[in-house]
């Protein structure tokens, strides 16, 4: 079943079909390439088969620990930065209450709180006086156990878990996502007797969230995994289509080149739901790092409508024209209310009295649409028919797909993200860390 409509009629006046007839062959040139697993970076194309051939067994083993953990632990504190936490947060606020957090204990089901993304001492602390005494697992994600952010949160919360269980009970609550043979975390898990799941040795970390990285996470707010798997193979089945009028991924990915090369640089992922603002953040992940290379790439940002219309709307109407928008609307909402009816019309809403919410958020985006095609912005139209866990799958594989042909298209290997590591350098440097002596001399140069 198509969860998914890609809409493009409004890029006409911007890109002729034409255009499209003429870059087809090289956009079926580069799905074969990913689907054979002969273009660049191909050590890093096991996500494009993974939703039809990942491990059963593991699959079973982490609905087994969500279970566990909605059992024992009024919160679980998941420690990840970047892949290891943007797609399971994305796919928790897509996928749950708007205030899931709040919620939760009244459900019986465990906060899930992210740490480990960034190195602020006042979060860190402030996180652990929200917890409390209350009860609480760990799952610790990292395919090194060696990235400093994450491997100072683990310090932290494992030795708060210690504190609170004791050695041995605390062995039971730790939860570790990482590499299946190496790495500092890998050795731990085995020696301390951790429950261990692994990140595929083919998949990069922002391409890992149909994985353990993602549906332990997921399973453990009590949305279900297999439709979410379900969805995304039917995607994964549906997106190998070589024929970009049938595949849409094709299509988008084709339609951004285009607008590339004619000086739009910079992509908008627009949303109406602010269930939708994480999913941007992990869409603007694997995006940036899979396309910005060799000084090449559209830089991707999101906007959150009509929020976001009060402050950068002004930029987007009538600012620079190097940018397009990728607009990311819901054919039905989960739930909706309507506008109360009073005698007084004081703040002038009575001609919208009686009316639903969701209609009005529906004519703004309408509206908006509109007003940024008369300022000369490209549109573009995703629409999705529902918040659930198909929709989300196929709309992970979309997009997914999508950055693989572009990649390929602009001529770079989007699995690599070589410039991620020159930040970490000049910190180790900064810290003192051993090995780094000549760096730290030539920053103190600087």
């Amino acid at each position: 079943m198509t969860h998914i409509q890609y809409h493009t009629q409004s890029m006409q006046p911007f890109i002729e079909e034409v255009e499209l007839d003429q870059l087809a062959p090289y956009a079926k040139l580069a799905l074969q390439q990913l689907l054979t697993k002969d273009g660049a970076g191909n050590d890093f194309t096991d996500w494009v088969d993974w939703p039809i051939q990942y491990n059963i067994e593991e699959f079973n083993r982490i609905k087994q620990a969500a279970q566990k953990i909605q059992s024992d632990s009024e919160v679980l504190i998941v420690i990840g930065i970047g892949g290891s936490y943007l797609g399971a947060k994305a796919a928790i606020d897509f996928l749950n209450h708007s205030y899931y957090n709040l919620l939760a204990k009244s459900k019986s089901l465990p906060q899930v709180f992210f740490v480990g993304n960034h190195l602020s001492s006042t979060q860190i602390q402030d996180l652990i006086e929200v917890m409390g005494d209350r009860s609480f697992s760990i799952n610790v994600i990292s395919k090194s156990g060696t990235t400093t952010e994450p491997a100072i949160a683990f310090r932290i919360f494992k030795q708060k878990l210690i504190a609170k269980y004791g050695k041995d009970e605390a062995r039971n609550r730790i939860y570790v996502t990482t590499d299946s043979k190496k790495g500092a975390l890998k050795k731990e898990a085995q020696e301390e007797g951790y429950e261990t799941f692994t990140i595929p040795d083919g998949i990069g970390g922002r391409f890992t969230v149909l994985t353990p990285v993602g549906l332990l996470p997921i399973a453990v707010t009590g949305a279900d995994i297999d439709r979410l798997m379900q969805g995304a193979q039917d995607a994964t089945n549906k997106y190998r289509m070589d024929n970009y009028h049938e595949n849409s991924a094709m299509r988008y990915a084709m339609i951004r080149n285009c607008l590339y090369r004619k000086g739009k640089d910079i992509e908008i992922l627009v949303n109406n739901e602010p269930a939708l603002q994480p999913f941007g953040e992990w869409w603007k992940q694997l995006y940036a790092e899979s396309e910005g290379k060799n000084h090449r790439g559209l830089f991707p940002m999101t906007a959150n409508f009509t929020t976001d219309l009060h402050s950068i709307g002004q930029m987007i109407q009538e600012g620079k024209r190097n940018l397009f928008e990728t607009v990311l609307r819901f054919s039905n909402v989960r739930k909706d209310i309507s506008v109360p009816e009073i005698e007084e019309d004081l703040d002038g809403l009575k001609y919208l009295q009686g009316r639903q919410v969701s209609e009005i958020n529906e004519k703004a985006l309408e509206g908006t649409v509109i007003a940024h095609q008369d300022g000369q912005t490209p549109i573009s139209i995703l629409e999705i028919d529902n918040m659930n866990e198909e929709a989300l799958g196929e709309l992970i594989i979309f997009f997914e797909m999508a950055v693989a042909i572009s990649g390929y298209l602009n001529g770079i290997n989007p699995f690599d993200q070589p410039g991620v590591e020159a930040y970490k350098k000049n910190m180790f440097a900064l810290l003192g860390k051993p090995g780094y002596e000549d760096l730290q001399a030539q920053l103190k140069q600087k």
